[in-house]
């Protein structure tokens, strides 16, 4: 998803600026990770109702600077990184080192409706003109248009645990494979997965709320004065929507250069092995199954480093983004709500000689 900065452009339809949000900042966090290292995993937001989640997802999405595709291309190919290229387009680049068409767009925002069927969320295949014509028709999917983008899921925990499944395979293998009759397509499928719903409407269950990255909550704001100032802006937004981002123009455009450079020096991060070793035991002495939480931790704090213009991780960047890697993979009894970090926080400062604040 790595871009070159750019002015937002001004004939698209007006969206909240991610800048203006206010608080939410475990929310904001999480967010910005997985975009500058997509390989996190994703992330579950769970909160209560009202509180921006949709509005922050968007504002997310326009922020970040358009990216080069194919013309004309369906799954958002990359017109020269045959990873990121369809099947067909990467076969002919391979062979013929062919220069593609280029177009460039905004990175896709996809919204999954409830109630989307299997056919919807991977594609079709057109049996009837496959064995007519010869040819592999295939009607993509929404997670064909979601390629190099933000697949939002609200309301992920009232999905169907199968079609869950079909996002979080996708999104943890970058492709997307529809068979039928002996037929069968593959399309890249890499994209941030981001969930988001009510905890009081259930929460998924454990095999798949572990499988995202990154697991937020988010709260109502409580101060009478920040309410205020939330319900003002939103006030203002609405009765003049350019003249707003206008305002905050200057902070979009200097976010935007952030992300683009912390994608470009994240690989030139490092985590010393003392670190790493602690981490682990983090996870060790939390209880934590298989290592999808070390790695998730791992990732997550060099990302960090990177957004904020370092090469090392320090243990403030692990002791900011440990409860949001591991607090949804504790073990639990099964009539408890998710553990709000405290946990975790108690166990990492115990395993890295930290006083609590």
């Amino acid at each position: 998803m790595v871009a070159t900065v750019q002015s937002p452009a001004t004939a698209r339809r007006v969206v909240f600026p991610f800048t203006a949000i206010v608080g939410q900042e475990e929310m904001k966090l999480a967010l910005l990770l997985n975009v500058i290292d997509p390989f996190i995993g994703g992330v579950m937001i769970m909160g209560d109702r009202g509180t921006g989640k949709s509005t922050t997802i968007r504002a997310l999405a326009d922020l970040l600077p358009e990216i080069d595709v194919v013309a004309g291309d369906p799954f958002n190919s990359h017109p020269s990184d045959p990873d990121l290229m369809s099947e067909e387009l990467r076969q002919e680049f391979l062979t013929t080192h062919a220069a593609y068409p280029i177009a460039t767009k905004k990175v896709p925002m996809v919204d999954l409706p409830l109630g989307a069927t299997e056919d919807r969320v991977c594609g079709t295949i057109d049996i009837e003109k496959a064995l007519a014509e010869g040819v592999k028709a295939f009607e993509p999917g929404l997670l064909a248009k979601a390629n190099r983008g933000i697949l939002y899921v609200d309301e992920v925990n009232l999905l169907d645990d199968h079609l869950v499944d079909v996002l979080l395979d996708s999104a943890a293998s970058g492709w997307n494979t529809v068979e039928r009759e002996g037929i069968s397509i593959r399309h890249p499928a890499r994209f941030v997965l981001v969930g988001s719903g009510n905890p009081e409407e259930g929460e998924l269950r454990p095999q798949l709320l572990d499988r995202f990255g990154m697991h937020a909550e988010i709260r109502t704001v409580k101060e009478p004065e920040l309410r205020v100032q939330i319900v003002e802006q939103r006030s203002d937004f609405d009765q003049n929507p350019n003249k707003f981002t206008v305002e905050y123009q200057q902070p979009q455009v200097s976010l935007q250069q952030k992300i683009v450079e912390a994608q470009t020096r994240l690989v030139d991060v490092s985590l010393d092995y003392d670190l790493r070793v602690k981490i682990s035991q983090v996870c060790s002495q939390c209880d934590v199954d298989g290592l999808r939480g070390d790695i998730v931790t791992n990732r997550a704090a060099k990302a960090l480093a990177a957004f904020e213009g370092r090469t090392e991780v320090t243990v403030d960047d692990i002791s900011r983004i440990i409860a949001l890697c591991l607090r949804h993979r504790l073990r639990k009894d099964p009539l408890e709500s998710i553990d709000s970090g405290s946990k975790v926080n108690k166990v990492f400062a115990e395993v890295f000689g930290m006083e609590l604040g």
